[in-house]
């Protein structure tokens, strides 16, 4: 009997389920660790039209803001800044620029947002008249 204690003592062992005072559940982080961060990771699509199902994808790139910024968006850096700043409401990142003039011809282009923000399921979408309009936007986060 004390062989298969001994046996299953070590079995525990091997798969890293260790019975020490203060262990928690598997899977649990180790005392000590840093503390986890929520994801913010976000795939960025420019696209012609005013429906994004029928339109042509112009543009497309990633953003991870989390742990680190990082992405294949041309200013990671800027861009989960300025959602930081702007607790990421996405509409305050389109908002136009009243000193730049553009004509009034639809060509609309919509941009979109999908993905995670800090652990919430987002998907934004905003239609431009044009891609003057688009070029106007105060914000870095579509300026690709």
């Amino acid at each position: 009997m004390r062989y298969i204690a001994r046996g299953l003592a070590l079995a525990g062992l091997t798969l890293g389920l260790a019975l020490a005072p203060g262990a928690g559940s598997a899977g649990a982080a180790p005392a000590g660790a840093e503390s986890l961060y929520a994801p913010s990771a976000l795939v960025l699509t420019v696209t012609t039209g005013d429906e994004t199902l029928d339109g042509t994808v112009l543009r497309a790139v990633t953003l991870d803001c989390a742990p680190a910024a990082r992405g294949s968006h041309p200013a990671p850096r800027a861009a989960c800044a300025e959602l930081r700043a702007q607790a990421g409401r996405f509409e305050a990142t389109v908002t136009p620029d009243p000193d730049i003039a553009c004509t009034r011809q639809w060509d609309p282009v919509t941009v979109t947002a999908d993905g995670v923000w800090e652990g919430k399921r987002v998907a934004y979408r905003h239609t431009f008249g044009n891609p003057c309009m688009k070029g106007t936007a105060k914000g870095v986060l579509f300026g690709f």
